[in-house]
């Protein structure tokens, strides 16, 4: 029994431990992010194709038949 209020605590030990590093790391900047919502429109958002997408857009470029002939 008594290794149970041992294993407790130690637990909540850690515990408190990884929240004071937590906070710490808030408070010292860590997940502060100033570049990116500046360029976030910048970025294209790209939809994954399904397969039958990818075999049309193949048939459909012309870039890709000039390179298959090479």
């Amino acid at each position: 029994m008594t290794v149970i209020f041992i294993l407790i605590g130690l637990s909540l030990i850690v515990a408190f431990i990884f929240l004071g590093i937590y906070i710490w790391s808030v408070k010292d900047g860590q997940y502060d992010d100033n570049y990116t919502p500046s360029v976030r429109m910048l970025f294209d958002d790209n939809i994954p194709l399904s397969e039958k997408d990818k075999e049309k857009e193949k048939k459909n470029n012309p870039n890709n038949k000039k390179s298959e002939n090479n």
